[in-house]
């Protein structure tokens, strides 16, 4: 059986664009999973996830090129899964603000609604490697560059509620952060989910998984996922949901294409922009990024590589 090849030229990928953007699946298999009262007309939610910006390496025109293919897929809606930049958490803002330029300019160029959770690297200052003072709000810099007022909230689009949740608490330990949602957010979450229909259907992102089988799958079936990889209270936050129509939960942080389904509900780990890091793919998954497709009673998932040819130099 021939190996695929999830890789191609960029003249090849600009003649697909033409094209209207045929052919991009890349032999991805398209995945459906029962759901219960989802939209009557199809939604698109087009799902990307740790970019990791810079400026090195020719990833600008990388980041041009995932915008390009994620326009190509005509979304009605796009969601960003965090991560936007790379190595915030430890950096000044003057030092990673060439980091976030880069990124914005990608973010532009996206068509349409993007909305964007925080990941661990979108914090800036938090734990600064130089020994200089924490910033007094680590999470100001991606407030304003996203015109926001809080890290966590919840809007209605397209039949259909999306929550976006803040998963990154600050440990000041050898871990430096943890995969959790702080009992503010919680409280939040439990209003937010008591006003609504129990039939109405609910999208959920965050940066930091709530479900996965990451760690079985690389490291074998009894492997324990590290607290700072995954919600630790993630139980506390799907038994808000008891009740309600959660159909999805779109997440990141593990750079791996991952689909599980757990009570009617299908998570979904959403790959990287930048693959491993800017060195090509990890675990088998290319850079790239997905769609999630929700009709009435079905929810499906594809991912898309762009095509990119790694340019980070070995060792660096």
């Amino acid at each position: 059986m021939k190996k695929r090849v999830y890789s191609f030229s960029r003249r090849r990928f600009l003649e697909m664009l033409a094209a209207g953007g045929a052919g991009l699946t890349l032999g991805f298999p398209r995945w459906r999973a029962e759901a219960a009262h989802g939209p009557e007309t199809p939604l698109r939610i087009a799902f990307y996830t740790d970019v990791h910006a810079r400026t090195e390496w020719d990833t600008p025109e990388a980041m041009a090129l995932a915008a390009a293919a994620i326009n190509a897929q005509q979304p009605d809606i796009v969601i960003a899964g965090g991560d936007l930049i790379t190595d915030g958490f430890n950096a000044s803002a003057e030092s990673v603000r060439t980091r976030w330029d880069a990124y914005m300019e990608m973010h532009r160029a996206i068509h349409g609604r993007v909305e964007a959770a925080i990941g661990n690297h979108d914090l800036v200052a938090a734990r600064p490697a130089d020994g200089s003072a924490p910033a007094e709000d680590p999470r100001s810099e991606f407030l304003d560059r996203m015109g926001l007022e809080r890290t966590w909230r919840s809007f209605d689009f397209g039949g259909c509620h999306f929550v976006l949740l803040d998963s990154i608490h600050v440990t000041g330990d050898a871990f430096e952060y943890e995969g959790w949602v702080d009992a503010e957010q919680l409280a939040w979450l439990r209003e937010d989910a008591a006003a609504l229909a129990p039939d109405t259907p609910v999208i959920v992102a965050t940066h930091i998984p709530l479900l996965t089988s990451f760690y079985q799958a690389t490291e074998g079936a009894t492997a324990a996922a590290p607290r700072n990889r995954v919600v630790a209270n993630s139980r506390d936050v799907l038994n808000v949901f008891d009740g309600r129509n959660l159909l999805a939960v779109l997440q990141g942080h593990l750079h791996v294409d991952e689909l599980l389904r757990w009570r009617g509900i299908t998570f979904v780990t959403g790959g990287a922009i930048c693959g491993k890091w800017w060195r090509g793919a990890w675990h088998g998954t290319p850079e790239g990024f997905g769609v999630l497709t929700v009709e009435k009673r079905h929810v499906g998932w594809q991912y898309f590589g762009f095509g990119w040819q790694a340019r980070r130099p070995v060792g660096a």
